[in-house]
Order: C-alpha cells, then structure tokens, then sequence
C-alpha cells in the first residue's frame, strides 16, 4: 500500500560515480536545491524509503542493479515521484524504454548544470499540475477538443493524460485529416506547460532554404531578405510546446541541427555565434510510416529513436464506430448557429450512410461535408438529399472485404515442433500483420507490444534476406 506521507522536497540522486556525484551535488546546492546522494540502488532505495523524494535523480546504469528495476520499485511505492534518468549518449534506447515505463525526463550526459536545474523545475511543475481524478474516472471521460467514445479513442485519451505529465517526446501518427494537431493540442492542455505557449510549425508547408529560420530564427544581414531579426518556433515556444507537424519532410541537414536541440537545448539562430537556452518540450507528427523513411534514407535513424519516445496512433475515423455520427451531431449544431440555420441532427438514413462510408480524408472530409449541408440548407435534419453528390458517388464500405489475397495456410499449433522460437515469432507476427492488411500499429496493439518493436524485427528480416 503507498504511503499517505507527503512526498519530500529533498531531491534524492543515485549516482555510483563519486565525481559525478560531487559534480551534481554541487550544481543543486548553488541553486539552493536540498540533495541526499547515494551510489547503489540498494542505498538508494533505502534512502527513498525514508524521504519519500518527489524528484530522483536515477543513474542508468549502477553496480547492483538496472536502473529499469530501481524505476519500477520507486514508482511502484510512489507513483507520483517524477524519475529523472541520467545516460550515456550510447544507452539512449535504454533511457527510452525507462521513459514509457514511466520516467518524467532523461538526460544525456554530458549536461550543464542549467539543463539539470531546468529538468528538476519542469519536474516539481509537473507535480503540481497532476489531475486529482482517478485512472476509472478519466477513463470514461472525453478529452476535449476530441469527440467521440470508440474504445479506440478512449485509449488515445489515456496515452494523452499519461504522457502529458511528464517531458517525454511524443510522436504522433495517423493519416491526413485525423487530427494529430488537435492531439498535440490536448497533450499540452493536459501538461505543467499549458500556461506556456504552443507553437505549431508545418514542415512541409516551409521551403527547405527557410525552414532552419523558421525553426531557430536569423539575425538581421545573416542572409539576403533577412531585414530584421526574427526569433523561431523553439524560441517563441520556450517555457511552452513545439509541435513539429510533417517531420517527415524535413530536410537532412537541418535534422542534425534539431538532434543537437534535443541533446542540448539550445539553438543557434542562423548568423549568430552564441547558442541560446531554450525550455521547450517537442512533440511531432506525420502521415508517413516513419521507419520505412529512415529505411529509404530520408529520415536520421538517431533522431528517429530520440523523437520516436511515446508513439500515438489516430485510428482513421473508419475504424472509429459509431463516432462519426457522435461528431457529425455535434458539429452540425455547432455550425447551425453560426450560420443561423436550424438544424438539430441526422436523419437515421444519414446515420447509417455516415457509418458505412470509407471516409478517406477523415474528420477533416466530414467537416467540409457538414459545412456544405449547414450553408445550403436550412434544416432541421441533415438528410441524403442534401450531401455532396461527389460524397454519395464514393464507395462505402461494405462487408469487411478480404485485405489481402488468400494466401498459403500457415503452419497450425502442431505443426510447429522442431522449429525455433525465432521462428515461431516470425510466423505469429507475419500471420496478424496480413490480418490487419499490414498495419503494423494495429498488429502491435494485438500482440501487446510497442510498434517500434515490429518495425525493428521487419527490418532485421528484410536486411537478412537482402542478398550482399
């Protein structure tokens, strides 16, 4: 049972290198920070046990045991303690896994002491601004500005409320028109940041020559039409949130200068010599299958890994149930009155079209599709006669149709003796990958692992079988 014992402003810091220990020691103490040090996990368990710390600062790797396990006995007598992971630029992926364990941050070392001060801040901002209701209420509840109650989206909301307490990096996919901006929106709203600014920067909208301007800003004269100096997203975005949507379609260039960001917080604006401190937490998004750009070369595979921290799937609004009927009400009425028409729903034929259809472009088509309605008609139901001809014209969906040609049975339960467990891996996920026509967020989801995992086994394979 956890401790009903208010937690404790001493920061606890598990540390097994003693110039480490003296170096971070010393850091916290001139920012007027009280520390307790220990140099195992076992000292350092006995000493949280004592101080019930909000904040600790957790080495990855100690002499008696795994940083992961530390992390989940902390976590698991204190689950509102934030853990802030301090790793080698080589333990990263390690780091990322403490992260979605539940983690609040990591740093990489070598770190300034600005950067641990601020990680501790953003820490102790966090504790503050934790929701008091409970996992079972926030369950059943809608995360704003999202509509809908699918079982699909309820778990988006989760990911949302869990992850936004702490300064994880957070990777949105989905296809065009499933709302991954309204998404990083919600992540910030739900964060310690929220009173800070969210700052939303398309990089696939930006010609490549302006983009690293647009991101870290210029100085006057350091290019031909820099008239002015101008301050970028990340800086306009400190104490707040970047959110970098079609991250993707950035150049490769300026991905080395946003991997730098991340590793140290600062920015160079373009002509200017001296970098600068910036607070920012970054959250992308992208339509496209990010690993398969980091397979054609497209896409750093260390930035991928760094940004890929807690993946968030969008379902497409096909798979999302009744929801399409859930926003379409919703919306319809919203737009009603801002036209001064008077409609009040759909009719039940509308419903059940709306249900049936493949709705390619997503809410971002129903919302068009409702617009038209609400400003060529008047009311009071929305009904078939007053969609788009182009709408009705487009294929529903029908009865699930078979995703993939029937392919060769695989081997059944007793069939597989003799074969080996990496086999027998092999054969389970390629089996519930060609159920979901390929999908692999949704494969994942069914075997209970991360997508990450899968993209990563997929890529082993294809590169065994890629002749020298």
């Amino acid at each position: 049972m956890n401790s009903q014992a208010p937690l404790s402003d001493t920061i606890l810091l598990i540390e097994d290198t003693p110039s480490l220990q003296m170096i971070y020691k010393a850091a916290l103490t001139r920012a007027n920070l009280p520390v307790e040090t220990c140099g195992t996990a076992a000292d350092g368990l006995a000493a949280f046990a004592r101080l019930k710390s909000r904040v600790v600062l957790l080495d990855l790797m100690l002499p008696d045991r795994a940083g992961l396990e530390v992390m989940k006995e902390l976590l698991a007598s204190e689950p509102q303690t934030c853990v802030i992971v301090i790793t080698a630029n080589g333990s990263i992926n390690k780091a990322v896994e403490m992260m979605r364990a539940g983690a609040h941050e990591f740093l990489v070392k070598p770190f300034d002491d600005q950067r641990l001060i601020n990680a501790i801040e953003n820490a102790r901002r966090s504790l503050h601004h934790r929701p008091r209701s409970t996992l079972a209420e926030a369950r059943i509840q809608v995360l704003p500005p999202f509509i809908g109650h699918s079982s699909a989206m309820l778990a988006v909301y989760d990911k949302i409320r869990s992850v936004a307490r702490s300064m994880a990096t957070v990777f949105i996919t989905g296809e065009s028109g499933t709302g991954k901006e309204l998404c990083a929106e919600a992540v910030h709203k739900a964060s310690a940041r929220s009173a800070g600014p969210f700052i939303a920067l398309n990089c696939g909208a930006i010609p490549v020559g302006l983009l690293e301007s647009e991101v870290f800003g210029h100085l006057r004269g350091s290019f031909t039409g820099a008239i002015s100096d101008k301050q970028g997203a990340a800086a306009a975005a400190d104490g707040g949130t970047l959110f970098l949507d079609e991250i993707c379609e950035m150049d490769l260039n300026l991905q080395t200068k946003l991997l730098r960001f991340l590793q140290t917080s600062t920015i160079t604006p373009v002509g200017a010599t001296k970098p600068r401190k910036v607070n920012v937490r970054i959250i992308c998004a992208t339509n496209r299958n990010p690993l398969e750009e980091v397979r054609q070369g497209r896409f750093r595979e260390d930035l991928y890994y760094r940004l890929h921290v807690v993946p968030i799937h969008l379902p497409p609004l096909r798979e999302r149930g009744d929801d399409v009927n859930e926003i379409a009400e919703t919306l319809v009425t919203q737009m009603a009155r801002e036209e001064g028409h008077e409609f009040s729903g759909l009719s039940p034929r509308v419903r059940e079209l709306f249900r049936n259809m493949a709705w390619p472009g997503n809410v971002r088509q129903l919302i068009n599709v409702l617009r038209n309605v609400v400003v060529l008609n008047a009311g009071p139901l929305v009904t078939p006669e007053m969609l788009p001809p182009d709408l009705l014209s487009q294929r529903p969906m029908t009865t699930r149709e078979p995703a993939v040609p029937t392919a060769p049975a695989r081997p059944v339960l007793g069939d597989l003796a003799g074969r080996t467990l990496a086999q027998i891996e092999r054969i389970v996920i390629e089996d519930t990958l060609a159920r979901h026509n390929g999908s692999v967020p949704k494969s994942a989801r069914e075997l209970d692992v991360s997508a990450s995992t899968l993209y990563r086994k997929l890529d082993a394979w294809s590169k065994a079988e890629t002749p020298e």
